[in-house]
């Protein structure tokens, strides 16, 4: 059973993005960085997907990427936040007109939550999904929903944050509230993919630090990029000057070469829907290979 700590506020979550839907792309330099290095991860992947959903699309950024690798494939764009959606096309919109090859038909964006989306199933061939995972309640909801809209052997890649992630920002407050997201631990997103039936999750990790100049200048970018934390267990009202004060001075105590570092633990997974091994009414499917008779 999950503590209040543990429990993500979805609401607050929609406020956050809302609010940073303007500013985000200014901002979004992890982000975008995390999307090229799982485009690069798919050079070793063949696949010919004829639909490619990505989930979590936020303003959009992987959407070009995905076409152009693949370009027959019907691309279609998910997202909580409708403001984000439309920041996204209003860019897209601005560049078509002063770049002509951009002026392709633009992929259908959908307003819709993660585990309950409106799509039937067996339907993507491939899902890809870049730093959404945090910010949801219920992952296991969503492999399920993802399990359940992917075609059998069709693929789920994805990015999130694990557990090291802003650990120096954690550790600079002692005053009892969640002041990050809750980060999962790649092991369990893998046993969490197995128990939603997919087949051989191939997780792996890398640890990256940002570094910034000032501490105002860390929980900015967190703002605008609308990773504040929505923790229900966080603290709902404002914090005094010698609060702010105490954490600053803690987190500057980290300062090197008047850098002061956050450490970011990206993980990597992807998984294959693998055929089923049972009918809907519970009998079980055996398979068998006729093997060629030798003359």
């Amino acid at each position: 059973m999950k503590t209040q700590a543990q429990f993500v506020e979805q609401r607050q979550v929609q406020r956050n993005f809302a609010r940073a839907a303007s500013t985000y792309d200014e901002v979004a330099v992890l982000q975008r960085e995390v999307g090229r290095r799982m485009l690069e991860r798919l050079d070793y992947v063949r696949i010919e997907p004829q639909r490619v959903l990505d989930l979590g699309c936020g303003t959009g950024a992987s959407l070009s990427a995905l076409r152009e690798r693949y370009p027959k494939a019907l691309l279609l764009g998910v997202d909580l936040c409708e403001a984000m959606l439309q920041a996204g096309q209003a860019q897209r919109s601005r560049l078509r007109w002063l770049l002509p090859f951009l002026r392709g038909r633009p992929p259908p964006l959908l307003v819709a939550d993660a585990a309950s989306l409106p799509l039937p199933g067996q339907s993507i061939g491939f899902m890809w999904s870049n730093l959404m995972l945090p910010w949801l309640d219920d992952p296991m909801a969503v492999f399920r929903e993802v399990h359940r809209l992917l075609a059998v052997e069709g693929l789920l890649m994805f990015s999130t944050f694990g557990p090291d992630t802003l650990k120096e920002l954690r550790a600079s407050f002692c005053d009892g509230y969640v002041h990050t997201q809750r980060f999962i631990d790649m092991h369990d997103y893998g046993d969490m993919l197995v128990k939603c039936g997919f087949a051989d999750p191939v997780m792996d990790a890398e640890v990256l630090t940002m570094t910034y100049a000032s501490f105002d200048d860390l929980l900015n970018d967190l703002r605008r990029s609308g990773s504040s934390c929505a923790m229900r267990a966080r603290r709902h009202g404002l914090m005094g000057r010698s609060a702010w004060a105490e954490v600053r001075a803690a987190y500057q105590q980290l300062a090197n070469a008047g850098r002061l570092p956050a450490t970011v633990e990206v993980v990597y997974g992807h998984a294959w829907k693998a055929p089923p091994r049972k009918m809907a009414d519970g009998r079980a499917i055996v398979r068998f290979d006729p093997k060629q008779r030798v003359r």
